[in-house]
């Protein structure tokens, strides 16, 4: 029998105007904003290069991140479900 997934974790949130700016306005469930995310900090090459952990904000993702030009991996996340509705 096929595990059904998290219903909670597959609703389809809406982006706020900052989020949307880098995922697109459309309703996504989290992991699909989070994939967009991830795909647009290693295009836009905003990795730390010491520490791969940390993301360095150019202005959509500061944006996003209240302000902040660099955060790690899980301040991100959480700072990303506040645009999430």
């Amino acid at each position: 029998m096929a595990k059904k997934a998290n219903a909670a974790f597959m609703k389809e949130l809406t982006p706020s105007s900052e989020l949307a700016q880098i995922v697109g306005s459309k309703a996504l469930p989290r992991t699909e904003v989070v994939k967009k995310l991830w795909a647009y900090i290693k295009k836009q090459d905003l990795q730390d290069k010491k520490n791969r952990r940390q993301i360095n904000a150019d202005d959509k993702l500061k944006a996003v991140f209240g302000g902040k030009s660099s955060v790690n991996m899980f301040e991100m996340t959480k700072l990303v479900s506040k645009h999430l509705s």
